[in-house]
């Protein structure tokens, strides 16, 4: 029974993250939006890392309580089920268009930083206040590329208007963002604390869970996004945002908790990072031919993930 409870509060705490996040960024795009601040700006930055947010709550939560198997698990997890679970599913409601800067810069600067992550990790078996710096440097270098791309390309920042549909007073866009960030807190606290509990009862690592169960219920709002993208027949930027939310996960969510707290890298995940490298790897053969990700490669995407999903539970993590 209360195993039973401790997974219903894991659900609760994902859905305090999912639409915290969602009413912290349309406050936070409110409150930019009434001060001026140009829509691209708000879209690169503010709407951008408000799909990390709920990867960066649990994983800073995770590392402050001492569980970092559950924060590099939730990265990695979330990035390998971005690719090969959402994508895949995506692409067989509809096949994805790619466009040519995603394949260009972005999908080969996704598999360096996942092959930098590794690096980092094994060289001392953490990621550390420097190595976040590290990371935290490369994300400034991708904000620059965005703001490059979005003036050369009027197309590349497909949620630059969000803005447009926050409506409200100055307070009331106030109390969203308190509101948000509450629930935030809150839900990765809970969420945490339930995922530690599940495992430890079920035997399960924390590596295990973070890879799996934590990944997927921090993944859900790209899961619903882009499956009603393809529905409604806006599936071409589907494959550019995914590839964001990947980049933004690791320099974002790892490089924020590194330079809060030091986080331990287990010399088990270069096997999940070699996975996340490959899955980026085999997006990136099945996109070149045709500039897009077909029924078939999703397909091929959907069976590995099974494959490595499987592997996962035979060795037990």
């Amino acid at each position: 029974m209360e195993l039973l409870i401790q997974f219903l509060i894991l659900a609760a705490g994902f859905v305090l993250l999912i639409k915290g996040a969602d009413w912290f960024v349309d406050g936070a795009s409110g409150v930019a939006d009434r001060f001026g601040i140009p829509q691209i700006v708000i879209g690169l930055t503010i709407v951008a890392m408000g799909t990390s947010l709920p990867e960066a709550a649990v994983s800073i939560s995770a590392a402050f309580k001492g569980s970092a198997d559950i924060t590099i698990g939730n990265v990695v997890g979330s990035n390998i089920i971005n690719v090969l679970l959402i994508l895949g599913i995506t692409s067989v409601i509809r096949a994805l268009s790619v466009q040519k800067n995603t394949i260009r810069y972005e999908i080969p600067f996704t598999i360096a930083i996942t092959v930098v992550l590794a690096l980092l990790g094994l060289l001392d078996n953490e990621v550390g206040r420097i190595d976040g710096i590290i990371l935290w440097g490369l994300m400034v270098l991708y904000m620059v590329y965005l703001v490059w791309v979005s003036k050369t390309d009027q197309n590349a920042a497909g949620e630059e208007n969000t803005a447009d549909k926050i409506k409200g007073s100055l307070p009331k866009l106030i109390v969203l963002i308190l509101i948000g960030s509450g629930m935030i807190v809150f839900g990765s606290n809970i969420a945490v604390d339930a995922a530690t509990f599940i495992a430890e009862e079920l035997g399960m690592s924390e590596r295990l869970v973070g890879l799996t169960i934590v990944a997927f219920g921090t993944s859900l709002p790209e899961l619903v996004t882009s499956c009603m993208a393809a529905v409604k027949g806006k599936s071409d930027i589907a494959v550019g945002n995914i590839i964001g939310s990947n980049i933004f996960n690791i320099l974002f969510v790892v490089g924020t908790t590194a330079v809060i707290v030091p986080v331990p890298y287990a010399r088990e995940f270069i096997e999940d990072s070699l996975v996340a490298v490959g899955a980026v790897v085999l997006l990136f053969i099945c996109v070149i031919p045709k500039k897009k990700l077909t029924r078939i490669g999703g397909l091929v995407m959907l069976a590995v993930y099974f494959v490595y999903f499987v592997y996962l539970l035979q060795e037990g993590a």
